[in-house]
């Protein structure tokens, strides 16, 4: 089974299917898969998204980190671990979801915004640092970010990123990113999530 470090490695776009209903999740996990996603987030105010993360962790998660997003409360990390997911990721820091998390071996990404909040995600464990919203954390803001954190601490912003933001952000020191609406819309269809996928897997390559 892959681990996170592996998955990141191999693509370090996080897939974050907001809206995803569980009848969708096996092709919309194909088309990913078949891209180069390796990270797949189920945000929990996704209808049923337990199900579809069960979904999609029974058939990609030899191969691929699927979890929860939107992940509220020590109660959904326990709910996400049910469903197969591996993966917790936030809005917030709460430190109280990243010890659960970690308690029970579970990646934890959880979300910041400035280097307070920063520092008191690490201590609490976090694995990875989702920068969001990004909308208001600039690559410049990233950049300050980088040079005072611990090296190798990766960042990923997330919110409102399309594939030209790509390079500035990675210029600045991210690591990854988390991709929203400009990858996944529960109502497009298919070959449109492939082609955003393949732009987004374009758009990495080429600022590496």
């Amino acid at each position: 089974m892959i681990s996170f470090d592996e998955a990141f490695a191999s693509m370090p776009l996080v897939a974050i299917l907001r809206g995803l209903r569980p009848g969708q999740a096996l092709e919309v996990g194909r088309i990913l898969f078949e891209a180069g996603f390796r990270i797949i987030e189920v945000p929990l105010n996704s209808p049923e998204p337990f199900d579809s993360i069960a979904c999609l962790a029974e058939a990609y998660g030899e191969w691929a980190i699927v979890g929860a997003g939107t992940v509220l409360d020590p109660a959904a990390v326990e709910k996400t671990q049910d469903a197969g997911g591996r993966l917790v990721v936030m809005p917030h820091g709460d430190p109280s979801v990243i010890r659960a998390a970690k308690a029970r071996g579970l990646v934890c990404c959880p979300g910041v915004a400035t280097p307070t909040e920063a520092f008191a995600a690490l201590e609490a464990g976090a694995d990875a640092l989702k920068l969001f919203p990004a909308e208001t954390i600039p690559p410049a803001a990233l950049g300050a970010l980088r040079a005072v954190l611990p090296a190798g601490i990766r960042l990923l912003p997330v919110g409102g990123i399309v594939p030209e933001s790509l390079a500035a952000y990675r210029a600045a020191g991210a690591a990854g990113f988390g991709l929203g609406s400009a990858l996944f819309k529960p109502e497009h269809p298919s070959d449109a999530l492939r082609e955003r996928a393949e732009a987004f897997v374009r758009a990495w390559s080429s600022v590496n």
